[in-house]
């Protein structure tokens, strides 16, 4: 049966379930959601994850919908209310991994017991020729000698602390160093995961094992349940995750259009600058991270940017490579992730590159040494400029001879940097076919999409850091602001191509929440007057661990706002361990840490820190420009606005955990709420002025203060105007004459209606009493 294909969401609700908000929590929540103006419920994923789990990414069994969260029932229920009140679900879904979790992953229990003659073997993307056959168990504390004595054998399971393991049939009688011998599995030391792991992962987590979605058994098995309840209408659209690690990211994404019925799908896609969606992806498009990289940039001061960046370099002193400039930063940072902690993928991806080599009738890709292919493939992954390849793209525009003209000459021998050419052949499918060349290509992909999630996103942009507000997700630091033109641009392109791509502006995943980040962003309208309160914050405070992580500690409290001392500490302790400069998640500096910890309460939440408090009640108005002018901006420009839990009003937040409390709905009223009702509401009510057969046109002020309005209108019906750089609007003199033709017709002021405006309208009187404004040509229903 194919389900109908029900209309696209108008504007989606990301709500996190979690066991302390589950099914029924969201299915009371609805009331409050439904009056916002939203069609959608985006919810976080709903199928068995491991007990306790707070996201539910780590999922064990794709069979059944998660008990802790209600189970199907209490799903179904969700869905009911929610439908009752005009609401439709739309799931994230997690097709690349699961739980590294015997005890709870059937099938990865099976695979331990059986091996890899198990039927559930095929699930898993496990390299069985390397550890002599022998999946690799992370999981000891200590080497083996010294842990030995806490496996106990319980009948047919072996017992190490809270983890159970099954045993191989026939072996649990042996003497217990023989028995763990003889397993299919090899219990190991948890740091050996860095170089001996046989077994895809998400990223370097390595309790998260790749799932080979890529075999049509595998993906009827993992999505069953899913696209059961789209065609019984519980769900209406999805959310893919991380499809950057599948094996065949296009053919999985044919396969799931078909099988939904072509239901409204969007994928968690990171694009770098100057890079497209794949066309033939039969998708609505992306989550939306280029989208907010866009609202962000528009709202960033260019040349307050660099002002900032320089006064950042004097302030913290950092080496280039080491958090002073972004590019030699990102780099080293790659470099650094290759030789670490994608030390086994890279070992696995220049065994099978050696082994095509050796066995390639070609004498050109003879005679390669291994450490010439590891050098090769190193020096190209790290100058890659996107996440991996696709097969519907042209591969030689990721892996492009500039890159390997680069490549080659960190070899001194002309004939050794040959393997350059080699492996870029391999990685563009030049160097001939067969299982090992097809092998080369996947794994070459897969670790190139691992190695730029953890070394940007989760390395560099926590060493660079002039500019806090640019260290987002898909967001480039070293280019933080963007022009009015080319945010135009990027609308335009964004209406003709993916009218109906998601759009955010915060998530789960965001490591500062938009109002946190519109905050910061002001500081590059006032460059020298930050650097001024730094400088008497830094006086009065004691010295910091470093000069670098304190300039991100004063930027994080002007963000946040209140010396909250637990949160900050807590981010500022995470943004250490993910720079790995002087700590890091696996080899925690105690002495370093326990500074960072007294300079974060005796600095930022002592005394000290009213300074930069101070600044921040008075850039106030500034900053209300900003969220307010983000806000609008997304909820009115091309695609289909995600809000999450709670940023419909002041929402202020910092990287995971700390923005991933249950929901609970806004109390009191704010400007912010006013305007997002308003825009959502109309949204919903006229969705055809947004959706694919709309139109997108800038509009441009003239006078003094023309750059500073950033406008267009949607269908010719609706027009979004917001300030933009308002504090250097204020120190330029004001709007004085500047002025915005509005197109032909009567315009109502949907914030407040009683206004009503047409031709040639100054914008002083337009952003009056808000920094924005949401007009609505009278008289078209």
């Amino acid at each position: 049966m194919t389900p109908e294909r029900p209309l696209p969401p108008t504007a989606t609700y990301r709500l996190q379930l979690q066991p302390g908000f589950p099914f029924a929590a969201a299915e009371a929540a609805v009331p409050y959601l439904a009056p916002l103006g939203v069609s959608h419920l985006h919810l976080s994923p709903v199928l068995e994850a491991v007990p306790g789990s707070l996201h539910g990414y780590d999922v064990v069994d794709h069979s059944r919908v998660r008990e802790e969260l209600g189970g199907e029932a209490g799903l179904r229920a969700l869905s009911a209310t929610a439908r009752e009140h005009g609401l439709g679900l739309i799931v994230d879904i997690v097709p690349n991994h699961m739980a590294m979790s015997p005890r709870h992953n059937r099938p990865l229990w099976e695979v331990l017991r059986e091996g890899p003659e198990s039927p559930y073997a095929r699930w898993f993307d496990i390299d069985w020729e390397a550890q002599g056959g022998r999946l690799l168990l992370p999981v000891l504390g200590h080497p083996l000698g010294a842990e030995i004595d806490h496996f106990t054998v319980d009948g047919d399971v072996l017992r190490y602390y809270d983890h159970v393991l099954p045993l191989r049939e026939g072996t649990a009688g042996l003497p217990l160093p023989r028995l763990i011998d003889a397993q299919w599995y090899r219990p190991a030391w948890w740091r050996l995961a860095r170089t001996e792991l046989n077994y895809r992962r998400f990223f370097s987590i390595s309790d998260l094992i790749g799932v080979r979605v890529e075999d049509p058994e595998v993906f009827e098995a993992t999505h069953a349940t899913v696209l059961r309840l789209l065609d019984e209408g519980v769900l209406h659209g999805l959310r893919v995750d991380h499809p950057d690690g599948l094996a065949d990211p296009d053919g999985y994404l044919r396969r799931l259009d078909e099988a939904s019925g072509g239901r409204w799908t969007v994928v968690e896609k990171i694009l770098a600058d100057r890079e497209v969606l794949p066309p033939a992806w039969p998708v609505a498009g992306t989550t939306g991270y280029d989208a907010l990289r866009r609202v962000d940039g528009v709202l960033t001061d260019p040349g307050g940017a660099r002002d900032l960046l320089a006064r950042y370099r004097s302030f913290a002193a950092p080496e280039p490579d080491a958090g002073g400039d972004w590019a030699a930063t990102a780099r080293r940072a790659a470099h650094e992730t290759l030789d670490h902690e994608l030390a086994t993928e890279m070992d696995r991806l220049t065994r099978v590159a050696a082994r095509v080599c050796a066995g390639s009738p070609d004498p050109a890709l003879r005679d390669h040494a291994p450490w010439a292919l590891r050098t090769a493939l190193r020096e190209l992954l790290v100058r890659m400029e996107v996440y991996r390849p696709y097969e519907s793209t042209d591969a030689e525009e990721v892996v492009t001879e500039e890159a390997a003209a680069e490549a080659r000459a960190v070899f001194r021998v002309p004939e050794e940097a040959h393997a350059v050419s080699v492996v870029r052949d391999l990685a563009l499918g030049r160097a001939g076919d067969g299982p090992g060349h097809e092998e080369f290509r996947v794994r070459f992909a897969q670790t190139a999409s691992a190695l730029r999630a953890k070394s940007l996103e989760d390395t560099a942009f926590y060493r660079y850091v002039p500019l806090l507000s640019a260290n987002e997700v898909g967001g480039d630091p070293g280019t933080p602001a963007l022009s009015p033109g080319d945010f135009h641009a990027y609308c335009t392109r964004l209406q003709s191509d993916w009218p109906l791509t998601g759009t955010v502006l915060s998530t789960h995943d965001t490591k500062r929440s938009a109002d946190v980040r519109a905050a910061i962003a002001v500081l590059t309208e006032c460059p020298e007057r930050w650097a001024g309160v730094l400088a008497e914050a830094a006086g009065q405070a004691p010295e910091a661990p470093d000069g670098a992580l304190a300039w991100a500690a004063w930027q994080t409290l002007l963000g946040l706002g209140v010396p909250d001392a637990d949160r900050l500490r807590e981010a500022l302790l995470k943004h250490a361990r993910e720079a790995k400069l002087h700590t890091s998640w696996t080899e925690q500096d105690a002495d370093y840490e326990e500074k960072v910890a007294a300079f974060v309460a005796e600095g930022p939440c002592g005394p000290a820190g009213r300074h930069v408090t101070d600044l921040r009640a008075e850039l106030a108005p500034h900053i209300r420009a900003n969220v307010l002018g983000a806000a609008l901006t997304h909820l009115t420009m091309p695609g289909v606005p995600d809000l999450y839990q709670g940023t419909e009003g002041e929402y202020r937040a910092l990287v995971d955990p700390d923005n991933r409390a249950p929901f609970a709905p806004q109390e009191g009223a704010s400007a912010k709420q006013a305007v997002t009702a308003v825009a959502l509401r109309l949204r919903a009510r006229r969705p055809e002025l947004f959706g694919a057969a709309a139109t997108y046109a800038p509009l441009y002020a003239e006078g003094p203060g023309a750059e500073h309005c950033l406008a267009f209108t949607r269908s010719g019906r609706v027009l979004t105007a917001v300030t933009r750089l308002s504090l250097r609007l204020a120190g330029a003199g004001g709007w004085r004459e500047t002025a915005l033709t509005l197109p032909p017709g009567r315009w109502s002021d949907l914030f407040a209606p009683e206004r009503r405006f047409e031709g040639r309208v100054r914008v002083d009187e337009l952003f009056s009493p808000l920094p924005v404004a949401l007009l609505e040509r009278a008289g078209e229903e």
